[in-house]
């Protein structure tokens, strides 16, 4: 039996009018959702804090049996769910399975939560019992985006419910169905009871809303940012955490005793996985001059190579972009890069959201495919003759995501790592990476660090409480 309906996907509970599910690939109309307003953020707030509090004291292995079995359901489900992913995202199908892979992994890590020693003893100057645990924050705000909308709401949602929080989780309209609607049956076959998990697809006001309703004192924003600083100062405003984990322009560093048949396939995935949209992708290629014109030929060549088609319909490399808007960002950066002097080495063109893989050679700071974050299947390579030019040109910019350094001397390249500030560093590989039991952020324009996975998840989800308790009460001087 399906997991999930169409029929069921417009809600009289939801007052934000409806949206068409489409399909990139096709623009084929998959379904209709219904989209909610801030009122109904209000509602759905307020329901999962009733229903919270008689989840935070259920026993852990309560919460656990849920969590494991929401993990098992994403693999009993597998192909119904990654044929969602594939369609409405436009996703291949390796990196739908990749994502549904994660999922199950995040489900399995968050029941370990549930039962993770949460405080310790401490010493008291009274005769008195001190100590502290942590307790859930109550209803955790989830707001999601569409370029890997599975993992990108499930690694927040999961370990929140774990912890004893409910949800409110707002997934980009454009991948409502695989980045919310999905979660919601998952959760409520598992056994979630009703009213913990609410999907609120939606646009900035809902996602407004979300960040200024009292009921919700944590945020956990994934997207640009520009968005990702319009949150945390709301946030700010309203006295609220907000864990952030923002855009980036990741480097990948290739050093002169780099094996160059090898690095190319690492590298034409770093740029073109999933058309590059993915906040991880390796935005600038960092090269050795001694390699710089071998490397930029095979690149391209292997960018020409590449097959981008419609990945439900056949066997290719790339999808489509997920709809004109990013399309005409992605085409309009790659043609003011050129304008300004930069060598269109490969791609360049598209047909319909179907976008060439790009590679730009002779790029400089004043390139804007270089300088901006593309999201977007482009891959700006740039010389380097020094390790302290390499690491200047790799620690220039505002963000600090991913890096990848490609050397056959790893001491060398994590000492050059350590030279240059990101929340994630990768010695022989590229930028692109992610595993459920790993912390997972970036610094400065890129996030406010590692937000998700294992001890992170207890940071971002729970308050710290202390407690004291005596045998007899307390007397004080009058």
């Amino acid at each position: 039996m399906p997991l999930l309906d169409p029929k069921t996907w417009q809600s009289d509970t939801l007052s934000g009018g409806e949206y068409a599910v489409t399909e990139p690939a096709t623009g084929e109309t998959l379904g209709t959702v219904t989209l909610a307003s801030a009122e109904d953020v209000t509602t759905a707030a307020r329901s999962a804090r009733a229903a919270q509090t008689e989840w935070a004291r259920a026993p852990h292995f309560v919460r656990a049996a849920v969590l494991r079995k929401a993990g098992d359901l994403f693999t009993a489900h597998a192909a119904e769910l990654r044929d969602w992913i594939v369609r409405e995202s436009g996703s291949i199908p390796g990196k739908a399975e990749f994502e549904l892979h994660v999922a199950a992994q995040e489900c399995y890590e968050a029941a370990a939560l549930a039962s993770r020693p949460s405080g310790q003893i401490l010493p008291s100057e009274a005769p008195r019992l001190s100590y502290t645990r942590r307790i859930p924050v109550g209803v955790v705000g989830v707001i999601s985006p569409f370029n890997a909308p599975l993992i990108l709401s499930i690694r927040s949602v999961a370990p929140a419910l774990a912890l004893g929080n409910g949800v409110v989780l707002k997934p980009d309209p454009r991948t409502a169905v695989c980045g919310g609607l999905s979660l919601a049956a998952v959760f409520a076959e598992a056994g979630l009871p009703e009213g913990l998990l609410h999907v609120l697809p939606g646009g900035v006001e809902a996602g407004q809303a979300l960040v200024a309703d009292p009921l919700v004192p944590v945020i956990s924003f994934t997207g640009s940012t520009a968005a990702g600083r319009a949150v945390g100062e709301a946030a700010g405003r309203h006295l609220k955490r907000a864990h952030l984990e923002l855009g980036g322009n990741s480097a990948m560093i290739v050093l002169e005793d780099a094996d160059i048949d090898a690095v190319i396939s690492t590298a034409a995935w770093g740029s073109f996985f999933h058309q590059g949209q993915i906040c991880m992708t390796t935005g600038r290629h960092l090269v050795h001059a001694s390699l710089y014109e071998e490397y930029v030929e095979r690149l391209a060549a292997k960018a020409d190579s590449l097959h981008v088609g419609d990945p439900h319909r056949e066997q290719v490399h790339l999808g489509p972009i997920i709809d004109d808007a990013q399309l005409a960002k992605i085409h309009g950066l790659v043609e003011a890069s050129t304008a300004k002097g930069a060598k269109l080495a490969a791609g360049g063109t598209h047909d319909r959201l179907y976008y060439r893989p790009t590679v730009l050679a002779g790029v400089d700071d004043t390139t804007p495919a270089y300088a901006e974050e593309v999201f977007g299947p482009v891959a700006p390579v740039r010389s380097f003759s020094t390790l302290d030019e390499a690491a200047a040109l790799a620690a220039a910019g505002p963000y600090g995501l991913s890096l990848g350094i490609v050397t056959r001397d790893t001491a060398r390249g994590l000492d050059l790592a350590e030279r240059i500030p990101t929340g994630i560093a990768h010695i022989n590989d590229q930028t692109v990476n992610d595993e459920a039991v790993a912390p997972f952020g970036g610094i400065a324009a890129s996030g406010t660090g590692a937000r998700f996975g294992g001890e992170a998840n207890l940071e971002a989800f729970t308050d710290v409480r202390w407690t004291t308790v005596r045998g007899d009460v307390a007397g004080y001087p009058f």
